[in-house]
């Protein structure tokens, strides 16, 4: 692949894309999108572009044989067009024809796609979690800015309407001030996963291509379709895969960043394949405004309840992708909430005064009413050049906060974070894990689309 290091020029109209091949679509253009990865989040993605009248699929990216040729099947049923199907994404980055493409790889291929995509003057939609580790973050960012690239980050959430309804009441302190949010995520799979989901074995050349940039090893069907999530050199388990999506609606609603974190956790019982704790737990310190988030995971129990709580002096904001609740406190005076066990205590006749207003929406569907505006508004903001509801930037922070509980995990202490320099201090050995190395040829990929490396 051939890359553009020029930095593109402005326009008076602002921040227009100089793009390698091709002009920015107008309002009432269709929008030409390759996609890259048909598995789960890959089909839907899929699915939602075309249902958009303004989309035109251009091409198929899949290494797997029975994804790729269901990609295709599906993009000849909705639309009647023929596709091209290719299982190395750079052949789809050189065609001057496709506007953007949609990554749905497993995790250790987004930031380098994105990166060689940005180079090659291509608008993307990247499922989260944005990294693998740290420091990739910051090159997309550096890419996506250099190459005047938009960049749409699959934190759906935030084009749900609940969502953005929800931190409309914490910043106007309906629930007071939020001084905690609990985070949780529970299910139950013992013994573990022992069977891979592709029947299919792939060929030497399509196994490299899976693997990318991480580290060579020999085909092994348990590490690839689907259970990647589970294994360190693709993924960071549920804390990336899940703790990700409420984590950005957290640090989004409250515009901070944490200063130290605390995790700890194992794989006590699974006895299926994987690497990742079964138990997991962290704890997150903000300073500003000052508040602290709990993260629980586990996937040995369900009996617990999971979603998001926001907990305030005067009361609870649930938030979750069915819909959300304001849960208010009473206002009963402190000293009339001194236990007493000798004296009785008498009972008031009037209903309890409360400290907020309570409410509750449900009936919200996660793909059309998030999946499907997400897309929506990544569409939109090709056309129009403005930032993205979850830009590059923003998928940054929040992959950087579930690496940090990952990392301090690894390493079995509470790591501080500097926000600012976007490095850990005073821990050579925490340090060496905001990064990690590419192996050939990727590594020079990465250096020949990235003026900065």
């Amino acid at each position: 692949m051939n890359y553009r290091h020029d930095s593109p020029k402005s326009t008076e109209a602002g921040i227009l894309s100089a793009a390698s091949y091709r002009n920015v679509p107008g309002s009432n253009e269709r929008v030409r999108v390759g996609f890259i990865g048909i598995g789960l989040i890959g089909k839907r993605h899929l699915l939602d572009f075309l249902n958009c009248q303004d989309v035109e699929v251009g091409a198929i990216c899949e290494v797997y044989e029975p994804r790729l040729r269901e990609g295709m099947a599906i993009v000849a049923e909705k639309s009647g067009d023929e596709v091209e199907g290719v299982k190395d994404f750079r052949r789809m980055l050189d065609r001057k024809d496709i506007d953007a493409v949609v990554v749905s790889t497993p995790d250790h291929w987004h930031a380098l796609m994105t990166i060689l995509a940005c180079a090659a003057g291509k608008d993307v939609y990247v499922e989260k979690p944005l990294t693998l580790f740290v420091r990739e973050g910051r090159w997309m960012v550096e890419a996506a800015k250099h190459y005047r690239r938009i960049v749409q980050v699959g934190t759906q959430q935030r084009s749900g309407e609940q969502y953005q309804q929800g931190i409309e009441l914490i910043r106007q302190g309906h629930i007071g001030e939020v001084r905690n949010v609990r985070i949780a995520n529970f299910r139950n799979i013992n013994p573990g996963f022992t069977q891979p989901v592709g029947a299919e074995k792939l060929s030497p050349a399509d196994w490299q291509m899976w693997l990318g940039p991480a580290s060579d090893q020999p085909f092994d069907n348990r590490r690839c379709i689907y259970h990647f999530r589970w294994f360190w050199d693709y993924s960071g388990g549920q804390t990336t895969n899940l703790l990700s999506h409420d984590i950005d609606i957290v640090q989004w609603a409250m515009n901070a960043m944490p200063r130290s974190v605390a995790a700890m956790g194992s794989r006590y019982s699974l006895k299926g394949f994987g690497e990742t704790p079964d138990v997991f737990e962290a704890i997150f310190d903000y300073p500003n405004p000052g508040f602290i988030v709990n993260w629980s995971d586990s996937e040995i129990w369900a009996g617990q309840q999971g979603g998001m709580e926001f907990c305030g002096t005067r009361g609870t904001l649930r938030l979750s992708r069915g819909g959300i609740e304001v849960i208010p406190d009473s206002l009963i005076p402190a000293e009339n909430q001194i236990p007493r066990f000798t004296e009785r205590r008498i009972p008031s006749s009037s209903l309890p005064q409360l400290r907020t207003t309570a409410m509750k929406k449900d009936g919200y569907k996660q793909a059309r009413d998030q999946f499907q505006p997400h897309v929506r508004n990544f569409l939109d903001c090709v056309k129009s050049r403005q930032q993205p509801i979850s830009d590059v930037e923003s998928g940054h922070k929040t992959s950087v906060t579930c690496h940090l509980a990952n990392i301090a995990f690894k390493v079995g202490r509470t790591i501080c974070w500097d926000d600012a320099k976007e490095e850990i201090i005073g821990d050579r050995e925490a340090s060496k894990l905001l990064v990690k190395n590419y192996r050939a040829p990727w590594d020079h990929e990465l250096e020949a689309a990235l003026p900065s490396i």
